[in-house]
């Protein structure tokens, strides 16, 4: 009687599930994360729009990391695949907790594009003004983590395809000897020199570059001796 894999536990599933998850993480450090609006006083253009990649580049670290590892438990073996999901985790809460800091303090995550804007980290009356990136960000970070639980579950039930050389069938048949001694009149499981003495004593065969090493010392290459 077949079971059929649930669909929940299926590899293609949760694979496809944490890497697309893994991804819209590292899409957000693509997106705005910040608006700054610096004192008109100090510079030309005072609005400055900071990235994710800018404003948290631990962000996009843990989700390249996230998307490797959820590619590598695909061919990995259990053992690999209890600490790909550790991994899978580690990187979720690392995404979270790199945009919890941002949305607690988003001056710091600021200070970078305040830097270059003005030559110092921070000004009176610096505005920071967050977008829904960072709490996207933040959200996506826990749905990783929870990925990399459900990828330890579900990967308890999958198997790991092997191969292997190719062996023998049992219905294979031995190599049939007594009709190659039919022609030699020889029994049936006989040696190839027991059938034919002459083919025996005639060695074994010449070839082009032993039959011009014997023409050189004078010797007829035709002679079994």
């Amino acid at each position: 009687m077949s079971t059929t894999t649930p669909r929940w536990q299926r590899k293609g599933i949760v694979i496809m599930v944490t890497v697309l998850l893994a991804a819209l993480a590292f899409g957000t450090t693509t997106r705005t994360w910040l608006n700054v609006t610096l004192p008109a006083a100090n510079v030309v253009t005072p609005d400055v729009a900071v990235s994710g990649s800018d404003a948290a580049t631990a962000v996009t670290a843990f989700a390249v990391v996230g998307v490797a590892a959820a590619l590598a438990a695909g061919i990995a073996g259990r053992i690999a695949r209890w600490i790909i999901s550790v991994i899978i985790v580690v990187s979720g809460v690392g995404v979270a907790v790199a945009s919890s800091r941002i949305i607690s303090d988003p001056l710091q995550g600021a200070a970078g594009a305040i830097g270059k804007a003005i030559g110092v980290s921070s000004a009176e009356g610096t505005q920071v003004e967050l977008t829904p990136m960072p709490y996207a960000a933040l959200a996506i970070g826990i749905l990783i983590a929870l990925a990399g639980i459900w990828l330890a579950l579900a990967g308890r039930h999958w198997t790991t395809s092997r191969r292997y050389a190719p062996t023998a069938e049992p219905g294979d048949a031995a190599p049939d000897t007594g009709a190659a001694a039919e022609g030699t009149g020889a029994a049936p499981g006989t040696s190839p020199d027991a059938r034919n003495p002459k083919d025996a004593a005639a060695g074994p065969p010449v070839d082009e570059i032993d039959s011009w090493d014997r023409l050189t010392r004078g010797e007829d290459p035709t002679d079994p001796k």
